[in-house]
């Protein structure tokens, strides 16, 4: 059953605002709630090999936002996939380096992520330590909102919920419209990446429990509470 706003809404959860940590990050109000006066679209772009020739570049970037996640790259892809990012999300184990523009949305799934995104910004001499973002342009997802999704969207299912459903239902917090690209299989049943050459077709959704939460997105469209862009 798919859960809309009024039905355990986690407006109780600070899902957008920035942790007080030592490493000296700002803390932000929340996010402007949509509302009629201002329509924010958003452009939710997952991974899925189902986005190679689907040609959804210039619909994708003419989005007021446009988040992307983990490994998600834009070079080389722009055609299917666009070129404008304004958040993207990440954790430790799929980080990549962000410009001066782009925020960086951080699931932080355990205690280390936070003590690693602390080093990324507070290096001291060592060098080796590259700066990952724009330490004025870091988000942090409150754990409480990926709990809220793990047993109210998802009803437990799965070992947790997968970064992009977690950002899909975090996308309808706080924009007016959402359109979500590159989710699901491709059109051979392959759960792969657009960015990877797939090498083993017997993938498919790892922990997570992927086909219920692709029958959720499938019941949001169907509901209009987004438009789904399926790729094929």
């Amino acid at each position: 059953m798919v859960k809309g706003s009024s039905q355990g809404s986690p407006s109780n959860l600070s899902v957008t605002k920035l942790y007080t940590l030592s490493g000296g990050f700002k803390m932000a109000a929340d996010v402007v709630k949509p509302g009629p006066v201002r329509c924010r679209t958003c452009a939710v772009v997952g991974n899925s090999g189902n986005l190679i020739g689907s040609q959804y570049g210039p619909r994708i970037d003419m989005h007021d936002i446009v988040i992307r996640m983990n490994h998600g790259t834009t070079k080389g892809y722009e055609t299917d996939v666009g070129t404008k990012t304004t958040h993207h999300v990440m954790y430790p184990e799929s980080a990549v380096n962000l410009d001066d523009t782009t925020h960086l949305v951080m699931f932080s799934f355990k205690m280390s992520d936070l003590l690693w995104l602390l080093k990324k910004f507070d290096s001291g001499d060592d060098s080796s330590v590259k700066r990952i973002a724009n330490k004025d342009l870091v988000m942090i997802l409150n754990p409480a909102f990926m709990r809220y999704v793990y047993e109210m969207w998802l009803g437990k299912r799965g070992s947790h919920p997968s970064t992009g459903f977690l950002t899909l239902v975090l996308s309808l917090q706080i924009c007016d419209e959402v359109s979500v690209f590159g989710f699901g299989a491709d059109r051979n049943g392959n759960w792969n990446h657009y960015f990877e050459i797939l090498r083993n077709k017997n993938w498919k959704t790892g922990p997570h429990a992927g086909m219920h939460e692709y029958n959720i997105i499938q019941q949001l469209y169907q509901k209009k509470k987004i438009v789904f862009f399926k790729g094929f």
